[in-house]
């Protein structure tokens, strides 16, 4: 199967029924989650949030859908990302040219995208949103490059591909603690199973993170700005070395395929009651600050029950192969790339338009899967354009090529 970047790179290829070795479950999980990523920002066009781009007649209802996946959308990615990681050690285990792979087969692509494939969807906010009056061609020449603040906007801009700057540097800090004396790791590991048996693996993250959120961090939300970033890097980086310590620990999955049931009836529960409480204080009236409080921890329990139940579903009923499915592992890091600048341009193109939003909603959809799969495509058959888009090299990937 190919190798695409870390967080959609596929498991190592021996089954093994306890953790470790090949997975399908978990990469048909990386794959639908990559894909319903691609649907919340076509979504984000339609609801009254502040976005890049907005229809401008915003749909309140598509709140909903949106608040009942975006507690655990992007924790899940970085889940399997750290799966991902631990499979490829698992095939190669030394970590310098693990180091490097990762640094060539995401840094790469991080430094096209901000230079080549980010650039419009600043511009496009900054000329529907913020006043500024230039074309394009001025805007990369002139003004995207001042490495500071423009109209409250960093630019250069990563936009969307902030994810791949933050798994590049979990995945050098995983490093780090994989250096460490193997004694150390064992004891921590040892600990880290005991303390996340049965039920504690859904019950001890949530008690740790709802006092977080709470109390220290009551406010604050992911803004992408990695120092600062705290709320992320609390919610993520412990759910990539999770996703890490799940790939070999028969101990995680008894836990998880004994308790999963119950656990995603506690999810569709708590979306129940986030969704409810969403759609009752709407965007006119000011939430108060105990209902806010009662908000962020069914939010905690939504997040954090939802990935273990959605995991213990992959495990149950989608641990098998199927055809396309090499072929879809592989190109999900170009869809990723890609996604978010076709939304914007062709929502901002639509607007003034007149269409439905029904209309608006069918073409970009439409548009967006077959602009992906045409950057794919064309960028996989190019040798020059394969590092560029996070594919390696066809030298490494002839004999394992998709079907």
């Amino acid at each position: 199967m190919p190798d695409p970047a870390s967080a959609f790179s596929p498991a190592a290829s021996t089954p093994h029924p306890s953790g470790g070795g090949r997975h399908f479950g978990m990469d048909w999980l990386r794959i639908g989650a990559f894909q319903l990523l691609i649907l919340y920002h076509i979504g984000m066009v339609f609801v009254p949030w502040e976005w890049h781009v907005s229809s401008e007649q915003s749909v309140p209802w598509a709140v909903l859908p949106m608040v009942a996946i975006n507690a655990w959308r992007l924790t899940l990615l970085f889940m399997v990302s750290g799966f991902a990681s631990a499979a490829m050690l698992a095939r190669k285990p030394a970590l310098p040219p693990f180091l490097r792979n990762r640094l060539v087969r995401l840094g790469i692509p991080l430094l096209f995208g901000v230079i080549l494939i980010t650039p419009v969807q600043p511009w496009i906010q900054l000329t529907t949103q913020r006043g500024y009056d230039h074309g394009f061609g001025y805007f990369y020449l002139h003004d995207y490059y001042r490495f500071a603040m423009y109209r409250g906007m960093p630019l250069p801009a990563w936009q969307h591909l902030w994810f791949v700057f933050y798994l590049l540097v979990y995945t050098i800090a995983l490093t780090a603690l994989l250096a460490l004396p193997a004694g150390i790791r064992a004891f921590a590991r040892r600990w880290a199973e005991r303390l996340l048996w049965g039920p504690l693996l859904l019950l001890l993250p949530i008690a740790i993170a709802i006092p977080i959120r709470l109390h220290w961090l009551p406010h604050a939300e992911d803004n992408h700005n990695f120092l600062g970033d705290w709320v992320a890097h609390i919610r993520h980086f412990p759910a990539f070395v999770c996703g890490y310590l799940l790939y070999n620990s028969p101990s995680l999955w008894r836990s998880i395929r004994g308790n999963w049931p119950w656990i995603a009836a506690l999810a569709i529960a708590a979306t129940a009651g986030a969704v409810y409480i969403a759609w009752d204080y709407p965007a006119t009236r000011p939430i108060t600050r105990g209902m806010r409080d009662i908000y962020q921890c069914i939010r905690v329990v939504q997040g954090w029950a939802s990935i273990l139940a959605l995991i213990g579903i992959a495990d149950r009923f989608w641990n098998h192969d199927g055809r396309w499915r090499a072929m879809l592992a592989e190109a999900v890091f170009p869809f990723y790339l890609i996604h978010q600048t076709i939304i914007i341009v062709v929502g901002w193109l639509m607007l003034g338009s007149g269409l439905s939003n029904i209309v608006q909603l069918i073409l970009l959809v439409a548009s967006t899967m077959i602009g992906c799969w045409i950057f794919y495509m064309v960028g996989r058959r190019i040798p020059l354009a394969r590092p560029l888009i996070g594919l390696r090299p066809l030298a490494h990937s002839s004999r394992k090529a998709p079907a």
